[in-house]
C-alpha cells in the first residue's frame, strides 16, 4: 500500500495547492461574490472536481514508474520522481499566484492568452518588471520554501515504494490506473466532465473562482484546434447561412458559392475622384473615457464628423478589432484570423478592394508588427507595406511597446504627404499602442489628471487622445485632407471586469468619422465594427462587391445587430435582447437596459440565430470563403 499511500499524499498536496488559490481569489473578490448571490461555497466542491482531473492526469507517469519499475532501479526512479514532481510543484504554485495578477487585468483565470502571450518575452517580460514585481518575488519565495519542506518530506518514500516486491506492485497498476481514469474522466455519464461543469452558477466570477488555471490554460490550447463550432452545438451550414443572412439582411449573395456573404453594396456617395481611406485604430479607448477632462479632442472632434454614439466592439482582444475593423468579419470561434493558419493569405479586407483602384495599401504601427501576427497578416492580405518601429528614426519617445503615439502620428503624415505628392490615393491602418501597461509616455505634452496615477490608464488614454488630436489639427492642413475619409475607432475596452457573464456595457466604444465634405451627425441606433467598416468605404464613393457581415449607417439594409465573444462566450444581440451560450451549455436569453443583463424568457430564434453564428464563422474560415 506504500504506493497508494504516495500518490494519495501527492494528491492532496496538489489539491491543497489549488484550494488555497481558489480560496485566496475568493477571499480577494469576496464583494463581488457576496453579490451575485449565488451559493459560492458549492465553488470549492465544484472546483475539487476540476482539481482532480489535473491531479489524476498528472500522477499517471508515477503510477506507472512506483508500479513497474524493478526495485534495482529505485534510487534511479527516486532521482526522476523527484525531478517531475519539482517541475509539476513549481508549476502549480507559480500559476495559481500568476492567476492573482492575471484575473486583476482580464478578469479570468488564466486561458490561452496565458500561452500565446510567452512568444512576446520583450514585450510580455517588460510589463511584469513594470507592473507585478510583487507577484513574481512572492512566487519566488513560495516556491523556494515549498520545495526545501517538501524535499526534506519526501525523503526516501519513493525509494521505499519501490523497494517492495515488483508482483506486488504491478499487481496495483490496472485498480490504480481504473482510479485515475475515473479521476480524470469525473464522470459516470456518456461524456467525460470538462471545464464547463466550473460553470454551475449565473456569475461569471464565481464560475472563474471554480476553475483550475493550469486545466483552464491546457483545455484553451487543446480546444483551439480544429473545428470550434461543435463545442457550442450542431446546425447544417445552410441552415446557419441562411438564418445569419436573414438576421444581417444580407441580400444579393450566392448561398453557394466560394463566397456565401459577398455582394454588390451601392454607395450613397457617387464621386469620381478618388478619396484615401484610413483607421486610426486605438488601443482599448472604451466609450467611458469620452469626457471633456479626459479625452478633450475627441470629446471636440466628435461634433465635426459622424459619430457613432451606441458602437460596440466585437470582443476584448486587439486582434478582432482589426479583423472587424479591417475585414468587418465577427469574432470566429478558437483564436482570431490574424494568427490562423487559413486566413493568412486570400482573405477579405478594405485592402483587396482599393488595390485593384491604384490605391498604396499600408498598415502603420509604432510597435514590432510580429506581436500577434500582425505584419504576416497585413502583408498577406492585399496591403503594400508595414511600418513599424524599426522603420522609425529618433523617434520623440520609445516605451515598452513600441515608440510613442505622436511618433506614429508624425510617420504616418509624412508618408500620406508623400503619397498625396505623387498623385497616389492610399488606404492605411495605424495602431497605436500608448494605452497599454506600463502606460508609459512622453512628458511634458499632456496636463495629468488630478487624483490619477501619472502612469495610469486615464492618463495614457489622455496622450493617446493629444495624438489623435495633433493626427487631425495637421490633416486638416493638407490638401489630401478635402479627400480623405479618416475613421478613429476603439479596437476594445480597456479592462472588462463583471460578474455578468458577458459585461456587454464594457463592449461600447467610440467611433468617429471625419474628413473634407463629411457633415456632422449622431448615429444612436446600435452598430458593430463591420457596420464602421462598411460606412467608411460608403463614403469613398464606389460601388463595392465584399463580404462585409453588416452594413453603412446610410443604408436601409442596416439592423442593429451586433455579435460579442468574451473569452470562449458568445453573445448574439438584436436591440436590446442578447442569447448567450457558452461551450458544452444551453443557449439563454437576456434583456440588456445599457449598463446590466437580465433573465428573459428563452427566444428560440435568437438563441439559434446565434449558434447559426458560430457556425457560420467557423465555417467561413475552415472553408476560406470569406474573400
Amino acid at each position: 500500500m506504500k504506493v497508494f499511500k504516495v500518490l494519495l499524499w501527492h494528491y492532496l498536496l496538489l489539491a491543497l495547492i489549488f484550494f488555497v488559490g481558489r480560496a485566496g481569489l475568493l477571499i480577494v473578490y469576496y464583494d463581488r461574490v457576496v453579490q451575485s448571490g449565488v451559493n459560492h461555497w458549492l465553488s470549492f466542491l465544484y472546483g475539487l472536481r476540476i482539481d482532480t482531473i489535473l491531479i489524476s492526469m498528472l500522477l499517471v507517469v508515477p503510477l506507472l514508474v512506483l508500479t513497474l519499475t524493478p526495485a534495482r532501479y529505485a534510487k534511479t526512479a527516486e532521482k526522476g520522481l523527484k525531478a517531475y514532481f519539482t517541475g509539476v510543484f513549481t508549476l502549480a504554485i507559480f500559476v495559481e499566484i500568476a492567476t492573482f495578477p492575471f484575473f486583476a487585468e482580464y478578469d479570468v483565470r488564466p486561458n490561452y492568452k496565458f500561452v500565446e502571450y510567452l512568444a512576446y518575452p520583450k514585450e510580455v517580460f517588460g510589463m511584469l518588471l513594470a507592473d507585478y514585481k510583487l507577484a513574481i518575488a512572492l512566487a519566488v519565495g513560495a516556491i523556494w520554501l515549498f520545495l526545501r519542506h517538501y524535499l526534506q518530506a519526501v525523503a526516501n518514500r519513493f525509494a521505499d515504494a519501490i523497494a517492495q516486491p515488483l508482483p506486488k506492485r504491478a499487481l496495483l497498476t490496472l485498480p490504480l490506473a481504473l482510479l485515475l481514469f475515473i479521476g480524470i474522466r469525473s464522470s459516470f455519464g456518456h461524456r467525460p466532465a470538462n471545464i464547463s461543469d466550473a460553470l454551475y452558477s449565473s456569475s461569471r466570477v464565481v464560475n472563474e473562482i471554480t476553475k483550475n488555471s493550469i486545466y483552464s490554460v491546457l483545455y484553451a490550447v487543446y480546444a483551439s484546434g480544429g473545428s470550434q463550432a461543435k463545442r457550442y452545438g450542431k446546425m447544417p451550414v445552410n441552415e446557419a447561412l441562411k438564418r445569419v443572412c436573414r438576421r444581417l439582411n444580407i441580400t444579393g449573395n450566392d448561398l453557394s458559392g466560394p463566397s456565401p456573404l459577398s455582394r454588390l453594396e451601392p454607395t450613397h456617395f457617387q464621386t469620381k475622384r478618388p478619396k484615401n481611406l484610413v483607421i486610426f485604430l486605438q488601443e482599448s479607448l472604451g466609450y467611458q473615457f469620452v469626457t471633456p477632462n479626459i479625452t478633450p479632442n475627441l470629446w471636440r472632434l466628435k461634433n465635426e464628423g459622424i459619430w457613432l454614439d451606441n458602437l460596440y466592439a466585437n470582443s476584448t482582444r486587439s486582434i478582432r478589432g482589426i479583423a472587424g475593423t479591417v475585414s468587418g468579419i465577427y469574432s470566429v470561434p478558437g483564436k482570431g484570423v490574424v494568427k490562423r493558419s487559413k486566413s493568412q493569405s486570400d482573405f477579405f479586407t478594405f485592402a483587396k478592394l482599393l488595390k485593384p483602384l491604384g490605391y498604396e495599401t499600408l498598415f502603420i504601427y509604432g510597435g514590432n508588427a510580429r506581436f500577434d501576427n500582425m505584419r504576416a497578416w497585413f502583408l498577406g492580405n492585399g496591403f503594400d507595406r508595414v511600418i513599424e518601429q524599426k522603420d522609425y528614426k529618433n523617434p520623440a519617445f520609445t516605451a515598452n511597446w513600441g515608440v510613442s503615439d505622436e511618433d506614429l502620428v508624425n510617420k504616418a503624415l509624412e508618408t500620406f504627404d508623400s503619397l498625396a505628392q505623387k498623385g497616389k490615393p492610399f488606404g492605411a491602418v495605424m495602431f497605436s499602442s500608448s494605452n497599454h501597461t506600463p502606460f508609459d509616455y512622453p512628458e511634458g505634452r499632456i496636463t495629468p489628471l488630478p487624483g490619477e496615477p501619472i502612469h495610469g490608464v486615464k492618463n495614457a488614454v489622455k496622450y493617446a487622445d493629444y495624438a489623435i488630436g495633433r493626427f487631425i489639427n495637421e490633416a486638416k492642413k493638407r490638401p489630401w485632407w478635402q479627400d480623405t475619409v479618416i475613421v478613429i475607432v476603439a479596437d476594445h475596452n480597456v479592462r472588462t471586469w463583471g460578474n455578468e457573464i458577458v459585461p456587454v456595457r464594457l463592449f461600447h466604444i467610440p467611433g468617429l468619422i471625419l474628413g473634407g465634405g463629411i457633415k456632422p451627425r449622431v448615429y444612436d441606433i446600435l452598430a458593430g465594427q463591420p457596420d464602421l467598416l462598411a460606412t467608411a468605404l460608403d463614403l469613398l464613393g464606389k460601388d463595392f462587391t465584399y463580404p462585409i457581415m453588416g452594413h453603412s449607417i446610410f443604408s436601409n439594409k442596416k439592423r442593429p445587430v451586433n455579435l460579442y465573444k468574451f473569452n470562449d462566450t458568445f453573445a448574439l444581440r438584436d436591440h436590446d435582447k442578447l442569447a448567450i451560450i457558452r461551450p458544452g451549455k444551453k443557449a439563454q436569453t437576456f434583456t440588456f437596459d445599457g449598463q446590466t443583463l437580465h433573465p428573459a424568457p428563452h427566444d428560440e430564434r435568437l438563441e439559434k440565430d446565434l449558434l447559426a453564428f458560430i457556425v457560420t464563422l467557423d465555417y467561413l474560415y475552415n472553408k476560406r470563403a470569406y474573400r
